[in-house]
């Protein structure tokens, strides 16, 4: 089998050699496409590959169409948004994501976002410290649990959203109500997929019962919120402040209005950790060549 790693933004060398042990070892042969900055590229190199590794690049209808042999595709991350699931499914092709392998790396930045936003982004002024402080989390997977775990280390108090106890929630203190968690909180994680569901489900109604000082931290996908109404509710909470490792589309305008109040990251930055990197990409690997030798379907998103 054919299996091409097609990155945008390339994966570590030492990811992409381990990649590399991992298909040829188990007789596939590997084709790589780094840094490709036109479409087209894209299109031509699926020509003829039974699998595909990516990292955010986007899998549309027009790339699985321009893929006559493929039969798998897997995001090496954890949200597969940038996978048109729907095509995906109409064609019988398995799509995965890798969850797990970046968790430890976006729920360090999640801290460090709380820190940096307390601290007035590190410029003169008094901060705040986030001892002490409540931290709702909504979204307990495998992001949303470590985070949990490593704010307890620094001595804030954990309060997690749930409409059904599991066996993880079972040593925290669980909040059956959104409206209770926002309103108890100093800080709110955000760490939930962009689906039909949650999308914009993020807003006005949620953010403006926060506590004096507020921090929204969102680590997911912009989508969540609804811009519209964050916006409303940090015009008239001047204490409101809002963080996220994705740039909302209105984040010009928000920077203009709420100046240090609002902080994106340049470019997507959980994921972007060495380990991080390595982790998802041979996870991916290793997903693929178990699909091909045992039908091992254990992470497909699109059942």
């Amino acid at each position: 089998m054919k299996i091409l790693v097609a990155t945008e933004k390339p994966f570590a060398k030492e990811a992409v050699d381990g990649i590399r042990e991992i298909i040829e070892k188990a007789g596939h042969e590997l084709a790589l496409l780094e840094r490709y900055t036109d479409k087209a590229q894209l299109l031509e190199a699926v020509a003829d590959v039974d699998a595909l590794i990516v990292r955010s690049d986007k899998v549309t209808a027009e790339v699985i169409d321009a893929a006559p042999q493929l039969k798998v595709v897997v995001r090496a991350g954890a949200g597969y948004d940038n996978l048109d699931l729907a095509k995906c499914t109409e064609r019988n092709i398995v799509a995965m994501n890798t969850p797990g392998q970046n968790s430890n790396a976006v729920a360090e930045l999640a801290i460090a976002m709380m820190i940096y936003m307390s601290r007035n982004q590190f410029k003169p002024g008094t901060g705040m410290e986030i001892s002490g402080k409540h931290l709702g989390i909504i979204g307990f997977g495998n992001i949303g649990q470590l985070v949990a775990k490593k704010a307890v280390g620094l001595g804030m108090e954990v309060l997690v959203y749930t409409n059904e106890i599991k066996e993880r929630h079972k040593r925290w203190n669980t909040i059956f109500s959104k409206d209770k968690l926002y309103s108890s909180s100093h800080f709110v994680s955000v760490n939930i997929p962009a689906t039909p569901m949650t999308r914009h489900s993020v807003g006005y109604d949620l953010i403006s019962q926060m506590p004096k000082g507020g921090c929204l931290i969102n680590t997911a996908r912009k989508e969540i919120i609804d811009e519209d109404g964050l916006i409303k509710a940090m015009e008239e909470r001047p204490d409101l402040k809002y963080a996220t490792d994705i740039a909302p589309d209105r984040y010009a305008e928000m920077k203009e209005k709420f100046g240090d109040r609002v902080f994106a990251t340049p470019k997507k930055m959980g994921a972007e950790t060495a380990e991080a990197n390595v982790n998802a990409g041979l996870a991916a690997a290793h997903q693929i060549v178990e699909y091909f030798e045992l039908g091992n379907t254990r992470f497909q998103v699109n059942k």
